[in-house]
Order: structure tokens, then C-alpha cells, then sequence
């Protein structure tokens, strides 16, 4: 086949345009036949095929495989449900009864083998650690939530006249401005009096001070009583996997898992 035909019948799977098409065809892959018995790791050796896309690619292959084995299964269902003139002989009858035996066995042994009470303690739902608080703090945190449950949105002035206007927070200012000099029915602005306890500020909701991660060293400097870590946006997940081995180690908690 020629070039301009394969990239056609390539760019027909999802997610597949012209240029990866063509790369495609630069690494190797002269049809679809090579496509689907490639694994997901070789392609995502070409350039521009992530490995969400590499995946989806998989799974659309599977999928038609998939929808040509039932379509024979529906034929012959489709033929059972038409009436049949024709009866059973004795040899018929004994088979079926065979298969209804063979059948049922399998499902009495799936009963049989069921999981026992220490298999079923060890998946139980671990409780995640809580941090050495005083009884001042937990008071503290406690009087937090009260005070954020009636702290209302604080909008940016105006806002809702005018669509260029975002709704993050901005102070008023101005000499006609009517929520500057805190007129009646207008919305209320950010004071010191909406703050939180001095003891709990910066704190996580849980109680810990949260520390920012980027290597699996960082891990030696938290105390694990009373600071948690927060593994960093930019960690791939190789490393990612490390500091939480280590950290399970350590019994330091992880609050972005």
C-alpha cells in the first residue's frame, strides 16, 4: 500500500490526526495489523502519543474485537426463539441434563470458598493519623469551622453588572464607590473581624502543619506529630511512589494521595 493510503486508514482511529499518522508511519507502522499487535510502551516511544493515548488507542482495537465475537452469539439466539417442530430424543435430553450438572458445581465451589475473617480484616479501611494536638488547639480548630461556616463569598465590587468583571476579590476603592464607604445593602468586605484564632492559623484541617515535598529527603525533616507532608505538583510519579514507601516507613501522613 502506499503512504497516503495508510495515513488515511490511520487517521480513521481516534484521537489520530495527519502529523501522528505520519509519525507513525516514520517509526514503522505500515498498517494497522502492526497497531494492534504493538504493545503500549512502544507507542509511546513516538513523539506526541501520551500514555492516555496510547490506551485508548488499545481499547478501541479491543472493542471492535469484541463486538465481532458477540454478533455470532446474537444469530444464534435470534435462532433459538423461532419456533422449533422438531423434539427432543432421549440421547438430547440426557445431554442437557449432563451440562446443567457441569453447570451448577463450579457455582457450589465459588460458595464453597469463601473468604475467611482474617482476609476480610486486613482489607479494612486503615484510620489515617491524626496529629499530637493540646486541648487549647482542639478547641481552636473546632471554633475555625464555626466562624468559616458563617463567613460569607467575598465577591469583587460590581461584579454582577458586568460579564469582563471576574468575581475573584479585589478592595474597592474610588471616590463614588458605594461598597468603599460601607452604604446599606451592599455586599460585605474583607475584614479582620472574619479572621480565624491565632493558634490555627496556616494549619490543615485535620490539625497538621503542612510541609511541601520534593525529594524523598525532605521527608527526614518532619516531625511526624505535628507536621504532615504535601508532595510538591511538579514530582513525577516515579518519585512520587518513593516518598510514599518512605513515608510509610516514617508514619508520616500524606495529605495528597
Amino acid at each position: 500500500m502506499a503512504k497516503e493510503d495508510i495515513v488515511k486508514e490511520l487517521t480513521k482511529i481516534k484521537g489520530i490526526g495527519k502529523t501522528k499518522a505520519e509519525l507513525l508511519y516514520k517509526k514503522g507502522f505500515n498498517s494497522i495489523d502492526k497497531l494492534k499487535k504493538t504493545s503500549i510502551n512502544e507507542l509511546i516511544k513516538v513523539e506526541g502519543i501520551t500514555d492516555t493515548m496510547a490506551t485508548d488507542i488499545k481499547n478501541q482495537f479491543k472493542e471492535k474485537t469484541e463486538k465481532k465475537k458477540v454478533q455470532p452469539g446474537k444469530l444464534r439466539k435470534a435462532e433459538s426463539k423461532k419456533p422449533k417442530t422438531e423434539k427432543k430424543t432421549e440421547s438430547k435430553a440426557k445431554l442437557d441434563t449432563k451440562k446443567e450438572k457441569e453447570v451448577k458445581k463450579p457455582v457450589e465451589e465459588e460458595i464453597k470458598e469463601e473468604p475467611k475473617e482474617e482476609e476480610i480484616k486486613e482489607e479494612e479501611y486503615k484510620v489515617k493519623k491524626k496529629p499530637i494536638l493540646t486541648k487549647e488547639q482542639k478547641e481552636k480548630l473546632i471554633l475555625r469551622k464555626k466562624i468559616k461556616k458563617r463567613t460569607p463569598y467575598f465577591f469583587r465590587e460590581e461584579w454582577f453588572r458586568y460579564k469582563r468583571i471576574p468575581k475573584n476579590w479585589r478592595k474597592p476603592d474610588g471616590i463614588t464607590s458605594k461598597m468603599r464607604i460601607n452604604l446599606k445593602y451592599r455586599p460585605s468586605k474583607v475584614r479582620v473581624g472574619f479572621r480565624g484564632p491565632k493558634e490555627t492559623r496556616g494549619l490543615h484541617p485535620s490539625g497538621f502543619k503542612e510541609v511541601i515535598i520534593k525529594n524523598v529527603n525532605d521527608l527526614d525533616n518532619i516531625d511526624p506529630k505535628t507536621e504532615a507532608a504535601r508532595i510538591s505538583s511538579s514530582v513525577g510519579t516515579k518519585k512520587r511512589i518513593d516518598i510514599e514507601k518512605k513515608a510509610e516507613e516514617l508514619e508520616i501522613r500524606i495529605l495528597n494521595i
